[in-house]
């Protein structure tokens, strides 16, 4: 797997913005009051990767020390399936995708109605609901790309032996 390539989600957003600014500015009469809460998954989803990412690399970083399971009171470490840091890369990459998504389709709307505030009564209410979603999805694309590095495998350091399976 291929790490998320930063160019291709500033392209995504970029361009779902444009889309999204065009779609809004054509329909914006006919669309339905922006709620507040639209954003809040996107939130919960950033904040569950986050905590993720804190807890996988910290586990990861306890099973690189090969600490002694019953060490002064900690617990165990539990050892990580490898299956299970593939599945968190796959979603991180997910994340980031759909995250930047919504980062341009929320800067889209906001392009709309951020002008319109003096002249629109609904549009103070859909500026607020549009900044909210632009930050809780750039929070969703920050705690995915984290994942994303706390799922990466360190290089082996000078002091382990060849591979396994290597010839001298």
């Amino acid at each position: 797997m291929t790490p998320v390539r930063r160019r291709d989600l500033v392209v995504l957003a970029a361009g779902l913005a444009v889309a999204a600014w065009l779609l809004v500015r054509a329909t914006y009469g006919s669309l339905p009051q922006l709620r507040w809460w639209l954003p809040v998954p996107i939130a919960v989803l950033a904040v569950a990767e986050l905590l993720g990412a804190r807890t996988l690399r910290a586990r990861l970083a306890a099973q690189r020390d090969r600490r002694p399971p019953a060490e002064r009171g900690t617990a165990p470490v539990r050892p990580v399936e490898p299956m299970l840091v593939a599945r968190l890369a796959v979603l991180a990459q997910a994340s980031a995708y759909v995250g930047a998504a919504f980062v341009g389709i929320w800067v889209g709307v906001l392009l709309y109605v951020a002008p319109a505030v003096a002249r629109l009564q609904a549009a103070a209410g859909d500026t607020l609901t549009s900044v909210l979603g632009v930050a809780c999805a750039a929070a969703l694309v920050g705690a995915a790309l984290w994942l994303e590095s706390a799922c990466r495998v360190p290089p082996p350091s000078d002091d382990e032996g060849p591979p396994t399976g290597a010839r001298a």
